[in-house]
């Protein structure tokens, strides 16, 4: 199995924390391919932002959605899932549309594993201006009535690569305290900043503690493995065809793709989109 693990922000700093953890994550025959955005801003605060991320991340999913070289084995790079690596989930679940295999974002995941271990949950994240994009995502997934609170660090931050450093007690401070005042069976560490702060306070919160980037890569290859096929009609389905100009050329021929794909299952000649 091999994933696309995308962090929606610039840091490099960010992209080697959801690395390790990704890799401590993964089962032993899952390959991970993890990309950073090319364009975009250091780390994702406010709804705005994460328009800007989506379109980052689109570009790197329709990279590695065909093979644009003519004579390339069109099995050699092909993805079979990607975790988008950011809470909140920039562009989601319009990504879902943009390709054959699971996109799966790390909020949606961490909420589905909240959800079956607990009954109400607590969100932990690093601003405070993040959180009202928070409880919108929370909100999108029918799940207002579960969540307990959403708390946060009130301070500025010295550099996002280093906030578990640089405010690990305050991060515990506020998982406990969402478990003693808000009533919290699960926690939920926000945020790819924090990925692997879990493992570190193993113990330390007296009730589960999600990570975002872990919970991200178990359920995309859990997705993966349930061979479920993908969205050619409904909802989700590729847009339909239409005229379009400006786009890059990965996007473009990725939109091509999908599409002639959805088209063929309609006229019965279902299959792998032509071009992977």
């Amino acid at each position: 199995m091999k994933l696309l693990v995308i962090n929606p922000n610039i840091s490099a700093d960010v992209t080697a924390l959801i690395d390790a953890e990704a890799r401590r994550s993964a089962g032993t025959d899952t390959e991970l391919i993890v990309r950073t955005a090319g364009h975009g801003v250091e780390y994702i605060e406010t709804r705005f932002e994460a328009l800007i991320a989506a379109g980052a991340v689109a570009e790197i999913i329709a990279e590695h959605s065909f093979s644009p070289d003519e004579g390339a084995d069109p099995e050699a790079d092909r993805i079979d899932g990607v975790v988008v690596a950011a809470f909140g989930d920039p562009g989601m679940p319009a990504l879902k549309e943009l390709t054959d295999v699971p996109v799966i974002g790390i909020t949606e995941a961490a909420l589905c594993a909240a959800a079956l271990q607990g009954q109400r949950f607590s969100i932990i994240a690093i601003s405070d201006r993040i959180t009202a994009w928070y409880r919108d995502c929370v909100e999108h997934f029918g799940l207002g009535s579960r969540l307990a609170s959403i708390r946060s660090i009130n301070q500025s931050l010295n550099g996002i690569g280093t906030v578990q450093q640089d405010f690990k007690e305050t991060l515990l401070a506020l998982s406990r305290q969402a478990v003693a005042e808000d009533g919290a069976d699960v926690v939920i560490l926000a945020g790819a900043p924090l990925a692997g702060l879990a493992r570190e306070l193993e113990g330390q919160i007296p009730v589960p503690v999600v990570d975002g980037i872990s919970a991200g890569i178990r359920m995309t290859e859990a997705v993966v493995a349930l061979q479920s096929g993908f969205h050619r009609q409904g909802a989700f389905a590729p847009p339909p065809v239409k005229h379009r100009q400006g786009l890059s050329e990965n996007l473009d021929a990725a939109l091509t793709v999908i599409q002639s794909a959805a088209r063929a299952s309609v006229t019965g000649t279902v299959g792998a989109p032509a071009g992977k």
